[in-house]
């Protein structure tokens, strides 16, 4: 073989590494290095792929991700059944990204148990966005406070249908007098994006008031949470 056909064969081979799957994973390291705020959310889900999926292009199960959740939020906060849903999604992949979520989860309520809920209300509202903003079924939590207003206990109470998630103000009741709380926040999530609260939620928030006043448990708020922010009641002037 002669020198040019060398080349012609090298020439070739470097412009196969260039666009390889390989390549790719090599310069995506590279930016991101450089400035992971700089990258897109696609690619910092890709980023993360690299570690479930170690060879390979993983680029269009970003996207698909992505398309089928609405952002990286939304497949972040999806259920495991439903992440393996998408094609290429395997038992292995939908746990990687599941310990993502509750990594950030345990962090946000770390931050809001150190201090009195009072101070710090604005991760207590990132807590719970991150906590159900994206949950495809009703849930109803209740955080149980103490005398000096600082998490006892974040609890789900129940799990609903899209639209519905049953609870029962002497269920909360008795859980908050096995906690010893002293007062709760009441938080339940809207999964058709709008927080606005609705007729039932204002009734049942009353219910739990009165089962509350009777046993001198303060209810300090209800909030609502949606893909397009948190509702208060107390805000709202609804309690």
């Amino acid at each position: 073989m002669g020198a040019s056909q060398v080349q012609d064969v090298n020439a070739g081979w470097d412009s196969a590494s260039a666009t390889s799957p390989a390549g790719h994973r090599e310069r995506l390291r590279e930016r991101a290095r450089i400035s992971l705020e700089a990258v897109p959310d696609y690619e910092l889900l890709e980023l993360h792929l690299f570690r479930s999926i170690p060879r390979g292009d993983v680029k269009p199960l970003a996207k698909r991700l992505i398309a089928r959740f609405g952002s990286l939020a939304g497949v972040l906060g999806a259920g495991l059944s439903e992440l393996k849903t998408v094609s290429g999604v395997g038992d292995s992949v939908a746990l990687d990204l599941k310990l993502v979520h509750t990594l950030a989860l345990r962090m946000g309520r770390g931050e809001v148990a150190k201090r009195t809920i009072i101070t710090s209300w604005t991760q207590l509202l990132a807590y719970v966005r991150l906590a159900l903003a994206h949950e495809p079924r009703e849930q109803f939590r209740v955080l149980f406070l103490d005398r000096k207003n600082q998490l006892i206990a974040d609890e789900v109470m129940n799990h609903g249908t899209v639209d519905h998630a049953p609870v029962y103000p002497r269920e909360v009741m008795r859980r908050a007098l096995e906690l010893s709380a002293s007062a709760v926040i009441l938080v339940h999530n809207h999964p058709s994006g709008d927080p606005t609260p609705s007729t039932a939620d204002i009734q049942m928030t009353r219910e739990i008031i009165e089962a509350g006043r009777a046993l001198k448990i303060l209810v300090h708020d209800h909030l609502v949470v949606g893909r397009d922010g948190v509702a208060s009641f107390k805000t709202l002037g609804l309690m």
